[in-house]
């Protein structure tokens, strides 16, 4: 294991970051195609709708989507950001309801393998982000690769989404299982995505619960219970999000619940609310792991 050598870098970044008191969510998941990406993009534009400042960091690099989602023109992304090209904010995209977006790279290399001088140009490029916010909504990939796991430990609240198959349950207790044994993650909020009644979501999370209470020290809490809804392929095909083309249909009521509940989630105290304090995390996490 070996550290970072820009930490003179790092750290003027870090002390010079905006000071602002900022809510940072990430929305994971242990496998593809639960709907991970869709919860964290309406999800957004609720808070969005509540009179939060909202920015989604597409934090899968190899294959980003949340930009392909909404039909979105993106000139620059994050790669261009980490080879010095632009800035944080010169890269941000407007999405409906006011949603700022950062995004990410398809077909390029993933985050897991982005280089130490690489890392020390994200914690600069955070800290001279002047676009103010009050969440920033983090869209892990898929799966439980090191760079999902760091962006989990390092957020103040992990949202895991889950959908009714033995694999998603499967996977999402792999992920839990590791953050917390390995990362000291205590605390997740469940998603219970496309099933059939409230009933169904329930069940579903008495299925990870009794599992999780057997084998693992930690507590869950179903916030969302989101239904199949077939509205939700219908925006998708528009390339919009279903809470802008269909704002009545049951998934955008369930979603705008689960924002109301968001926006009373506890801010942390001190600097554990800044960006900084994310970030920090974020790298250190790295480094335990050894990949820095």
């Amino acid at each position: 294991m070996h550290r970072i050598d820009q930490n003179d870098d790092q750290a003027h970044g870090l002390r010079t970051m905006n000071k602002q008191m900022v809510k940072v969510i990430s929305i994971t998941g242990g496998k593809g195609g639960v709907g991970k990406t869709n919860v964290t993009l309406n999800l957004a534009m609720a808070l969005a709708q509540l009179g939060k400042r909202v920015m989604v960091l597409d934090a899968d690099l190899g294959l980003a989507n949340c930009d392909v989602m909404l039909g979105l023109r993106v000139d620059k992304n994050l790669s261009h950001v980490l080879s010095g090209e632009a800035s944080l904010d010169d890269i941000l995209i407007d999405g409906p309801f006011g949603i700022k977006i950062i995004p990410a790279t398809s077909g390029s290399q993933n985050m897991t393998e982005l280089a130490p001088a690489e890392h020390a140009g994200l914690i600069r490029a955070f800290s001279e982000l002047t676009t103010p916010l009050d969440i920033l909504l983090v869209d892990t990939a898929a799966g439980i690769s090191d760079m999902v796991l760091s962006f989990s430990r390092a957020s103040q609240d992990v949202v895991v989404v889950v959908c009714d198959e033995p694999s998603s349950i499967t996977d999402a207790y792999a992920l839990m299982k590791i953050l917390s044994r390995d990362h000291g993650v205590e605390k997740f909020k469940i998603v219970a995505n496309m099933v059939r009644s409230l009933n169904e979501g329930q069940e579903l999370f008495a299925k990870l619960t009794r599992v999780t209470d057997r084998f693992l020290d930690v507590s869950l809490e179903l916030v969302a219970t989101v239904p199949h809804d077939e509205n939700v392929r219908k925006a998708a095909r528009k390339q919009k999000a279903f809470i802008e083309a269909y704002p009545k249909t049951p998934a955008s009521m369930a979603l705008k619940g689960l924002a109301l509940k968001a926006i009373k989630w506890p801010l942390p105290v001190s600097a554990s609310g800044h960006l900084e304090f994310f970030l920090e995390q974020l790298v250190q996490s790295r480094v335990d792991q050894g990949v820095l």
